[in-house]
């Protein structure tokens, strides 16, 4: 039998060969993970709520259907976190706030529901800023999580997926479920080394998520590769040939067959020492492979962040959410959570809808112009 500290080492891939051909368990992985976070959750604080012993019996279950011979394919026995605004059964949601929301917040939306049916086990529910309306992570209620990556100071993870990125590198979990509005995904993703992914606009419900602004929250993921990242989007995204499948297609393309495209502004601006260089690095790697690279100029971006920010667009959609369903809740917000919505009730009706509509213009204007763009490079 496989070493069960090496099991957290592999991919989802070798995970998936080991549990069919034998040499390895269900239980051997989520009892590493366990046995994982138990030594340092402590310290790095990941999660809101963590049930080990939910995760160990669903993973003897697993175990005793691959005996029986069923094979749901590469993600049978695979831990999973999910952010404390998803909702999964018989696990609390508080969505940072300081008590749990009714059980209904308990449903489980279409994200959660792919994973279970590839038999992946959930082993708990990471921290978020309260409302997911933060992207930095700190949060007033509950454990701010730490970044991994320094053992000296307390770093911030990124928000408002704060503890997602955490429990990823922490090896409790092989795939994170976050959400992301206007960086919850990739800001954390971005300060703890995880790879993250946020889809377009309405591709995966946010059915069975608490909401913050119902325009332009996705569902998203975080892995440790690009490889389980693709893994995990296409038994998500319901690919009819399977992940694996998914993961051969993609597996053909070459760097050659990519259209990338950099802009001078916006996505540049005040980047630490280090950053811009390392990304222009690795351009520069794929151009010698082949990549075809172009400039393009894309003022709608800064455009589109200023529109954002003058008509506090997620902050009027969160603060009626919360008005509508939980009005309690105001008199409890964070500090800085609670200026945001204070914020949002300042801005006219008709501010609102003006710069929803001159965004959606500004989509339509990009769409047309990266066409013929492959990737746009940030």
């Amino acid at each position: 039998m496989t070493d069960k500290k090496d099991l957290l080492n592999r991919s989802i891939l070798e995970i998936g060969q080991a549990l069919r051909d034998g040499s390895a368990r269900a239980e051997d992985v989520i009892e590493a993970a366990v046995d994982r976070h138990d030594r340092l959750d402590g310290q790095l604080m990941a999660y809101k709520h963590f049930d080990g012993d939910r995760a160990l019996k669903e993973a003897r279950a697993t175990d005793a259907l691959i005996a029986a011979g069923l094979d749901t394919g590469v993600m049978m026995g695979i831990p999973f976190s999910a952010k404390d605004i998803f909702g999964v059964k018989g696990m609390p949601t508080c969505a940072g706030t300081p008590a749990e929301l009714p059980e209904k917040w308990q449903s489980e939306g279409p994200a959660v529901k792919a994973l279970r049916s590839g038999l992946a086990i959930a082993t708990g529910k990471t921290h978020s800023v309260e409302f997911a309306f933060g992207g930095v992570g700190p949060g007033a209620h509950w454990d701010t999580p730490r970044n991994p990556w320094d053992g000296a100071e307390h770093r911030v993870t990124g928000g408002s997926s704060s503890g997602a990125g955490v429990s990823i590198q922490q090896g409790s979990a092989f795939i994170a479920l976050g959400t992301d509005t206007g960086g919850s995904v990739r800001i954390p993703a971005s300060v703890t080394g995880s790879v993250g992914l946020k889809v377009t606009i309405d591709r995966w419900s946010t059915d069975g998520i608490v909401p913050l602004s119902s325009s332009f929250d996705t569902p998203g993921l975080m892995t440790r590769t690009v490889t389980d990242a693709a893994l995990a989007f296409a038994l998500i995204d319901g690919d009819e040939d399977g992940p694996e499948a998914f993961l051969a297609w993609a597996d053909g393309m070459e760097a050659r067959d990519l259209r990338l495209a950099i802009c001078d502004e916006h996505f540049w601006d005040d980047c630490s020492p280090g950053i811009a260089e390392g990304v222009k690095g690795a351009i520069d790697e794929l151009t010698k492979k082949g990549a075809r690279l172009n400039r393009l100029a894309f003022p709608e971006a800064t455009d589109a962040r200023a529109r954002f920010v003058r008509a506090s667009l997620f902050g009027v959609e969160g603060r009626s959410f919360v008005d509508e369903e939980y009005p309690d809740r105001l008199a409890t917000l964070d500090s800085n959570i609670k200026a945001r919505f204070d914020l949002a009730v300042e801005v006219s009706a008709v501010d609102y809808f003006t710069e929803q509509r001159q965004i959606q213009r500004l989509a339509a204007e990009v769409d047309e112009k990266l066409r013929h763009v492959d990737v746009l490079v940030a």
